[in-house]
């Protein structure tokens, strides 16, 4: 939804990028990496499910719906560790955000984060509320990351993150040619429930979830950024480190390992999750230098019941 887009010259810049890259790693060797170094892309498959939007039959309450105090970030709402089956859990009673806490370097952070892992430096944000961020129940919460039938269709969906000159890996709507050429991030265009007509004629409506191991090196200065619209929540050790709830623009937010009190040299796993719930425009931007690697997605049923 936000209106900020790159111009057509960034691009194409974006465009170039990534066909050289793809020329670099076409070797099976150097797209695995090898002992000169980390691997030059990371290719990570989540599962995104579609949805009917609200006003149409079978459509559902949460997706084309505005916010009781209107469209905003909303966080807040869902508890700050996973549940025990590993998904997201609502709670509701969640705040309207005017001003997001920041860390001493002024970047956007969790409020959770500045809570439980305080840094010299932060400073509090500013919130409304309370706001459920147009989720109607912990029921139809529930549906967002789980196979429903009746409800939801499924299908398995891969992202490529490049190696960036600084050593972070970046996907980026903008800069991917199949989604800069769409306008936005839309990964399931005329599949599932196919697009709802209207215009622009896009699939808005459906989540995504990914699931991810790491190393965590202390020396490494490892973080995870993610900058779009509309719902995310990322969970580290399955602790809430992202919390960008509600119907919005494009919203940053940032999480630095280090603040965590994690182990050096431990495996941890990330789990994110995102939901498209409203027109007109659909971002989506991961930045992070964490070497991710895939857990096996759940299963999917692509059969609407």
């Amino acid at each position: 939804m936000s209106t900020h887009r790159l111009a057509t010259a960034s691009c194409a810049i974006g465009l170039l990028t990534y066909v050289g890259l793809t020329s670099l790693v076409s070797s099976p060797q150097a797209a695995a990496g090898d002992e000169a170094g980390p691997p030059e892309l990371l290719q990570l498959t989540g599962v995104v499910r579609d949805f009917r939007e609200r006003s149409v039959s079978g459509g559902h309450p949460d997706f084309e719906v505005i916010p009781d105090d209107g469209y905003g970030h909303y966080t807040g709402n869902v508890s700050t560790t996973l549940g025990p089956d590993g998904k997201p859990v609502f709670i509701g009673g969640g705040m309207g955000v005017n001003k997001q806490w920041e860390d001493a370097e002024g970047r956007p952070i969790c409020w959770r984060v500045a809570q439980d892992f305080p840094q010299p430096g932060d400073a509090a944000g500013t919130y409304d509320g309370p706001d459920n961020g147009g989720i109607q129940s912990a029921e139809s919460f529930g549906q967002w990351y789980r196979d429903e039938p009746g409800v939801n269709m499924s299908e398995p969906l891969t992202l490529t993150l490049i190696r960036q000159f600084d050593g972070t890996y970046v996907f980026d709507d903008e800069l991917d040619p199949e989604y800069s050429e769409l306008g936005g991030f839309f990964p399931i265009e005329d599949r599932l429930f196919g697009n709802p007509g209207g215009y622009p004629d896009r699939n808005f409506h459906f989540t995504f979830e990914l699931h991810g191991t790491f190393v965590y090196d202390g020396s490494a200065a490892q973080i995870f950024k993610f900058i779009g619209d509309d719902d995310v929540w990322v969970f580290i050790n399955g602790e809430l480190v992202i919390d960008i709830g509600g119907v919005h623009p494009a919203v940053e937010q940032y999480i630095d390992l280090d603040r965590l009190g994690l182990t050096d040299g431990e495996t941890y796993r990330l789990d994110f999750f995102f939901a498209e719930r409203h027109r007109t425009e659909s971002n989506f931007r991961i930045v992070t230098n964490l070497e991710l690697e895939s857990v096996d997605p759940p299963s999917i049923s692509a059969i609407f019941d």
